[in-house]
């Protein structure tokens, strides 16, 4: 699984560092980046938490054995 962020949607509300730490940091600008890829298999949750939480819809979880966004 892998987790992006659409950079030109992301308005730095830091929701997604809220729900997946492991997972997220903020930027010199407070724009969200991904500090795991692929996404450890015990943060799997949390990637999916931070895609719903995210009021901007920047957040995309890939699953790496459909190669498909989840929906």
């Amino acid at each position: 699984m892998r987790v992006t962020v659409d950079q030109s949607r992301c308005e730095g509300h830091a929701l997604c560092v809220m729900h997946a730490p492991g997972l997220f940091d903020l930027d010199d600008g407070g724009h969200s980046v991904v500090t795991a890829d692929p996404v450890p298999r015990d943060q799997e949750e949390a990637a999916y938490a931070a895609e719903a939480g995210c009021p901007e819809q920047a957040i995309s979880v890939e699953l790496a054995h459909a190669g498909q966004v989840h929906p």
